[in-house]
């Protein structure tokens, strides 16, 4: 066995040396995969947040047409709209819970008093039957399915990526490459129900 070792040594220690480093690339590069897996449906989130941030103006317009009268309701979604607008919550932030929660109590907010909204909107079957209401309608529900959607697929890859940093091999790159945990996306129990925009016509 010595002799063996002396004769294929060097072999030996580089081979070794190149399966560490096969290894030790595999998996960060796996996890560079997984990181940015997170990141690009925090994206798609934002995107639809936005998307649904850019309806309601309209929305509050056409209900305000028919019903003035529901001041508060309609001040109450323009004042979630707009505290929700102003949480800035960027890609770096993920990685914060504090930052996070910050982000989902707002919009879990502006989920309240667009639901209150369009309850209120049962009450005015003129607005209702109105074209731009049922346009504006679609486009909302569509919107919430897509957030629905990506606040799903959010959920799997930080899930997923997680879970890669608590292998033997994770340890090391959670010390060495500064791959930290993401806190998980969850909804406010209260906005786990996407707003009912599906209404009657008549």
């Amino acid at each position: 066995m010595g002799e063996i070792w002396k004769e294929y040594k060097g072999w030996i220690i580089a081979g070794a040396v190149a399966l560490v480093v096969l290894m030790t690339w595999g998996g960060h590069s796996g996890r560079v995969g997984g990181k940015n897996e997170v990141l690009a449906q925090n994206a798609e989130i934002q995107n639809q947040y936005q998307r649904r941030s850019d309806l309601i103006p309209n929305l509050v317009d056409t209900v305000k047409g028919f019903a003035a009268q529901e001041r508060s309701v309609l001040m109450g979604v323009t004042e979630a709209r707009a505290k929700a607008s102003q949480v800035n919550f960027s890609a770096a932030d993920l990685t914060d819970p504090v930052k996070l929660k910050q982000f989902q109590d707002a919009q879990a907010q502006l989920s309240g008093a667009l639901s209150r909204l369009l309850l209120t909107v049962e009450r005015y079957p003129d607005i209702k039957s109105g074209a731009n209401f049922l346009a504006l309608q679609s486009q909302l529900e569509g919107t919430e399915n897509r957030i629905a959607v990506a606040r799903g697929r959010q959920i799997t890859a930080v899930r997923n990526y997680n879970t890669s940093l608590e292998t033997l091999t994770g340890g090391f790159y959670t010390a060495v490459c500064s791959f930290k945990p993401f806190p998980q996306f969850e909804a406010d129990p209260g906005a786990k129900k996407v707003p009912t925009v599906s209404f009657g016509k008549g």
